[in-house]
C-alpha cells in the first residue's frame, strides 16, 4: 500500500497498483494530446492548478475518509480521462464523428480538449456531498472553466460554448442522465471503466462490504482496443463471477440508450479457465447493443 496526501492533515492509502496506474494514466493523456495544442494546454493548466489538485482531495476527503466509497480523486479522474481519450481517438480513426465536429461548434482540438476537462472535473462534485454530486459539479467547474479556458481560448463566444460543452459531460456522467452529445457519453462510459479491484479494495478495507465492492474485488484488468464487429472493444478479466454486477450496473447502463451504443463491444471473461475455489456462474459475458450474452 501507498500513501498519497489528500489536503493538509489527511493521507489517503491506496493499492501500490493503483498508483502506477495513475502514473501510466498521465502518461497516456500526455501523449494522446501531444498533437492538440489547446487540449494539452489545458492539461498543463489543471494538473499544475491549486483549485483543481485541492477539488480532488477534498473529493477524496468526503467520498473515502467519510462515506466509506471507493477513490473519487485525482487517480480516479484521470484514469477516467485517459480512457475517455484512448476511446475518443478509436472512434475518430474509424470515422465516427462527434457533436462538437458534426455540428461544426468546434475541430477535433476542441473535443479533445472537452473530453479531457470533463474526465478530470466530473467528479469535483463530491467534496460537497455524494449526493447530487454531478450538480455540485457543474456549480464547482463554472468559475474554474472562466479562470483556465481564456489561457486557451481568444474569441469569448467560443470558449463559452466550449465551456457548455464540458459542463454536460459533467452533469451526464451519472447513468440517470441522458447523454446528450458523444463527448458526454465517451466521459460517462469512460468513468465506468475505472472498476478494477484496487479502487474498490479501498473501500472494502474500510468496512464497506456490498455487492459494489465484492464485484469491484472480482475485476482484475479493464483493456481499451480497436474492436472487429464495432470499433471499440472493451475487454474485463475477472476472477470471480461476482464481477457480472459491475459489469452490467456500472459499465452497461453508462453504454445502452447512449449515442455511442452502436459503436461499442463489451466483453468479460472469469479466470483462470478452471475453476479453483470460485464457482463459476457464467465463463464469458458479451455486451453488443442492447443484448447480453452469457456463455
Amino acid at each position: 500500500m501507498a500513501k498519497v496526501a489528500t489536503g493538509k492533515g489527511f493521507e489517503l492509502e491506496v493499492p501500490t497498483s493503483f498508483v502506477v496506474m495513475k502514473e501510466e494514466a498521465e502518461k497516456t493523456i500526455t501523449r494522446l494530446v501531444a498533437n492538440h495544442p489547446k487540449a494539452k494546454k489545458m492539461w498543463e493548466l489543471a494538473r499544475n492548478d491549486p483549485e483543481v489538485n485541492a477539488d480532488w482531495d477534498m473529493s477524496n476527503y468526503i467520498a473515502v475518509a467519510k462515506l466509506g466509497f471507493n477513490d473519487h480523486g485525482d487517480i480516479h479522474m484521470k484514469i477516467v480521462a485517459a480512457n475517455a481519450l484512448k476511446m475518443l481517438k478509436i472512434l475518430l480513426d474509424n470515422g465516427v464523428s462527434t457533436s462538437i465536429i458534426r455540428e461544426k461548434a468546434g475541430d477535433e482540438d476542441d473535443v479533445y480538449l472537452v473530453v479531457l476537462a470533463g474526465g478530470l472535473l466530473h467528479d469535483i462534485g463530491n467534496q460537497v456531498h455524494r449526493e447530487n454530486h454531478n450538480v455540485s459539479g457543474v456549480y464547482l467547474a463554472v468559475p474554474l472553466l472562466n479562470r483556465l479556458l481564456p489561457k486557451i481560448y481568444k474569441t469569448e463566444e467560443t470558449m463559452y460554448e466550449i465551456r457548455g460543452h464540458i459542463l454536460h459531460t459533467i452533469y451526464s456522467h451519472e447513468f440517470e442522465v441522458k447523454d446528450l452529445t458523444e463527448e458526454a457519453a465517451l466521459v460517462g462510459i469512460a468513468d465506468g471503466t475505472d472498476m478494477t479491484k484496487g479502487r474498490g479494495r479501498m473501500a472494502f478495507n474500510k468496512g464497506n462490504v456490498n455487492i459494489h465492492t465484492v464485484s469491484a474485488l472480482s475485476i482484475e484488468k479493464v483493456e481499451i482496443e480497436q474492436g472487429k464487429d464495432r470499433p471499440v472493444r472493451i475487454l474485463i478479466d475477472m476472477n470471480n463471477s461476482a464481477g457480472v454486477f459491475q459489469i452490467q450496473e456500472t459499465l452497461g447502463k453508462k453504454i445502452l440508450g447512449g449515442p455511442l451504443e452502436e459503436y461499442f463491444e463489451v466483453i468479460a471473461v472469469a479466470k483462470p479457465d478452471k475453476p479453483t475455489t470460485d464457482q463459476r456462474i457464467v465463463h464469458q459475458i458479451i455486451i453488443k447493443g442492447s443484448k447480453m450474452q452469457a456463455l
